[in-house]
C-alpha cells in the first residue's frame, strides 16, 4: 500500500538527514513528486509542508531520526550496470536529428554541463544528426567574452564539437522584438508598469493587474518606449497573458522582456531591452531546426509555456526532452556560491582543484573520456544525482593507471643512514607493467630519506626493504639537525641502520628519495569544500616533501603515480619546487 502524502514527506526528510547530516527541503521534494505526481499542480503548498517537516526532523537527536527511519521500508535499487546507458529519444523519432546546447556565457562550465553537453551531442550522433551551439547571451549585466571563450575551449577540450557556426541569441534581437509584437497584436503579451512587489503579490494571490486590460495599441507604444531606452531598469516589463489562476504558477503571467541599460559584450549599446529565456528559447530553437530540446528537469514546469509560445506564434515546436541535474556532493556548481568563495579568497580561481568547473577537472589531471564516461552513466533518467567523487576518479583513474609513469615521493622527510653499503647502479621499472615506459637509473648514497608515516612504528631490530633497492635493519633511532624541503633547518629523527641484503622478502617495503637525487616538491590534496552544508575551511590540505630529482623532466598535466601514496598531475614548476595535485589515491 502506498504511503499517505505525510508519510511520504516524513519518509524522504528522514532519509535525506540521514544520507547528509542536514534535511534540505530541496531535495526531499523530487523523491515526494516521484510516489505523488498529482501534487504537482501545488509545488508552493508542498513545499510549504516539506519545509515544516525538515524544521522538525533536523531538531531530532540522532537517535530520534534514526528510530523513525527504522519504521520505513527502502527498496533496494538494482545494482547499476557497468559502461554508459544507451540514449533512447522519445518518439517518433524524425529522420535529420538536430540538438543544441545553450549555455549562457556568465561563468564557466561545470560538470553538470558536462552532462548536459554530452547527452545532447551523443544523442543527436547516435542518431546521424548534429548539435548546434548557442550562446544564450541575454543578460548583459552577467556575460561576457571571457566565459564565451571559456566555454569553447571547455567543449573543444571535452571533444564535443557542434553543426554550422556558434549562434548567439544577442544576434536575433530583431526578429525576437518582431515576434513580441505578434505576441501583443494577438493579446498574448501587454506591458505592465506595476511595481515589482507588487507584481508578485498578485502572483501568489492569482489576481491580475489593470495592464493586462490594457489595448494592443497601447502595449505597442509602451513596448517602443521599453526598446527605445525610455523606461529605466524595473520600470516596466512585457508579460505574457497567460492564467493568473494556474496551479502551475509559471503561467500567471511570467515576463517575457525586461529592461537592462548596462552594454552588452557583444551587442554594446544597441538593445535596452532583453528578452528572458523563456521566450527566446521556443522561437530560436524553431528557428534554428532544432528537433529535440534538451533541459534540466527544473524547466519542466515551464514546458506548458514553451508550446504556448511556439503555437501561439505557428513555429514548428521541438521536442522538449528533461533529464536530471548533475552534481558532485560536497562541491558547489552554482555561480551563486562559487562566486563568494573566489571573492573571499577561499578558492583560489575557478580553475580550484576542489571545484567541479572543467577548468578545475583539467587542472587536477581528469581526463575528458572519464567525464564522458561518468555523466553519460546517469543517462537521461530524471532521478536526482548528487555522486561523491569517487565514481569520476574511478573512471579517471582507469584510464591513466595503463600508461601513467611511477615516481617515488617522500612526505614529511626522515633521514636514513646507511652503514656498510657500497653505492652502485640500480635500475627501476617506470611502470610494473608498461615495459614501454622503460627504466631509470639510480646511483643511490647511504643517506636516503623515507617518510614520517612509515617511520612511525620503527624500532632497533626492524628490518625493511628500500623499494626496488635493498634490504636494510635499523640499529639506531636519534635526533640531529638536517635540512627540510622548505628550505628550513630543523632537529628531526635519524635512523641508522645496516645493509642486509639485496634481494629477500620482508614486510615492510617503503619508497626513497636519494639525497643526490632529491627535489622539494608539494602536493595539494583537495578534500570537499562543503560538510553538511557549511564550508570546510580545511577542505584543501598541502604534502610536503622530497620526490626524485628526474620528476622535473615532466611538464605541467602529466600524471604521474607516486608510489604508495596516490595519482597525481603535474601543477608548476618553479627553480627549485614541483606543485603537484592529488587527482586520486
Amino acid at each position: 500500500m502506498a504511503d499517505t502524502l505525510a508519510e511520504c514527506i516524513t519518509k524522504w526528510t528522514l532519509k535525506n538527514a540521514a544520507d547528509y547530516g542536514l534535511a534540505i527541503p530541496a531535495k526531499v521534494i523530487s523523491r515526494v513528486i516521484a510516489e505523488h505526481p498529482e501534487k504537482k499542480t501545488d509545488m508552493k503548498g508542498l513545499m510549504a509542508l516539506i519545509s515544516e517537516e525538515c524544521k522538525r526532523v533536523n531538531a531530532l537527536s540522532k537517535e530520534q531520526a534514526a528510530a523513525g527511519l527504522s519504521a520505513f521500508h527502502f527498496e533496494e535499487k538494482p545494482k547499476e550496470e557497468e559502461g554508459e546507458r544507451k540514449i533512447t529519444l522519445p518518439g517518433p523519432v524524425p529522420k535529420h536529428v538536430m540538438t543544441r546546447f545553450p549555455p549562457e556565457p556568465s561563468g564557466y562550465l561545470h560538470i553538470g554541463h558536462a552532462k548536459a553537453a554530452f547527452l545532447n551531442f551523443e544523442s543527436a550522433k547516435q542518431y546521424g544528426g548534429g548539435m548546434r551551439l548557442r550562446m544564450d547571451d541575454t543578460n548583459p549585466e552577467k556575460e561576457s567574452a571571457e566565459f564565451v571563450d571559456a566555454i569553447i575551449r571547455d567543449l573543444k577540450w571535452l571533444g564535443i564539437s557542434w553543426a554550422d557556426e556558434i549562434t548567439y541569441t544577442s544576434d536575433y534581437m530583431e526578429r525576437l522584438y518582431e515576434y513580441a509584437d505578434e505576441m501583443i497584436l494577438k493579446q498574448k503579451a501587454y506591458v505592465c508598469t506595476c511595481p515589482a512587489e507588487e507584481v508578485k503579490k498578485n502572483r501568489e494571490k492569482g489576481e491580475q493587474c489593470l495592464c493586462r486590460t490594457k489595448f494592443p495599441e497601447e502595449s505597442m507604444h509602451e513596448f517602443r518606449k521599453m526598446m527605445n531606452g525610455k523606461f529605466g531598469e524595473g520600470d516596466a516589463v512585457l508579460r505574457y497573458s497567460g492564467d493568473m489562476k494556474a496551479e502551475n504558477t509559471t503561467l500567471r503571467d511570467p515576463t517575457l522582456f525586461r529592461i537592462i541599460h548596462k552594454p552588452h559584450y557583444r551587442q554594446g549599446d544597441k538593445y535596452k531591452c532583453w528578452p528572458s529565456y523563456d521566450f527566446a528559447a521556443p522561437i530560436i530553437d524553431s528557428l534554428e531546426g532544432v528537433s529535440h530540446a534538451m533541459r534540466s528537469k527544473e524547466y519542466e514546469l515551464r514546458e506548458t509555456l514553451y508550446y504556448h509560445i511556439t503555437k501561439i506564434l505557428e513555429l514548428r515546436p521541438s521536442k522538449l526532452v528533461h533529464f536530471s541535474r548533475l552534481a558532485i556532493a560536497g562541491a558547489p556548481v552554482s555561480k551563486r556560491l562559487i562566486t563568494p568563495l573566489i571573492a573571499e579568497g577561499k578558492v583560489s580561481g575557478y580553475d580550484d582543484p576542489r571545484l567541479p568547473t572543467l577548468s578545475a577537472l583539467r587542472r587536477r589531471g581528469i581526463r575528458p573520456e572519464a567525464i564522458r564516461a561518468f555523466v553519460l552513466s546517469f543517462g537521461l533518467s530524471k532521478v536526482e544525482s548528487e555522486p561523491g567523487w569517487d565514481k569520476l576518479l574511478n573512471e579517471n583513474r582507469k584510464l591513466i593507471d595503463p600508461d601513467c609513469p611511477r615516481r617515488f615521493f617522500v612526505r614529511d622527510p626522515v633521514r636514513l643512514e646507511i652503514a656498510v653499503l657500497a653505492p652502485g647502479k640500480i635500475a627501476i621499472k617506470n611502470h610494473p607493467a608498461n615495459s614501454s615506459l622503460g627504466m631509470r637509473e639510480k646511483f643511490p648514497s647511504n643517506v636516503v630519506y623515507i617518510s614520517a608515516r612509515d617511520s612511525e612504528p620503527l624500532f632497533e631490530g626492524n628490518e625493511f626493504r628500500l623499494k626496488d633497492w635493498c634490504n636494510v635493519r635499523v640499529k639506531e633511532i636519534s635526533q640531529m639537525e638536517y635540512l627540510r624541503p622548505d628550505g628550513s633547518i630543523a632537529t628531526g629523527k635519524v635512523i641508522r641502520a645496516d645493509y642486509v641484503a639485496m634481494e629477500g622478502e620482508v614486510a615492510r617495503k617503503f619508497q626513497w628519495v636519494g639525497e643526490n637525487d632529491r627535489l622539494c616538491a608539494q602536493v595539494l590534496i583537495p578534500g570537499d569544500l562543503y560538510i553538511d552544508g557549511k564550508f570546510n575551511p580545511d577542505s584543501l590540505e598541502i604534502a610536503a616533501g622530497w620526490v626524485e630529482k628526474d620528476a622535473a623532466g615532466f611538464e605541467p598535466g602529466q600524471n604521474i603515480q607516486f608510489e604508495r601514496f596516490g595519482f597525481v598531475t603535474l601543477d608548476k614548476k618553479e627553480e627549485n619546487r614541483l606543485t603537484f595535485i592529488l587527482t586520486s589515491q
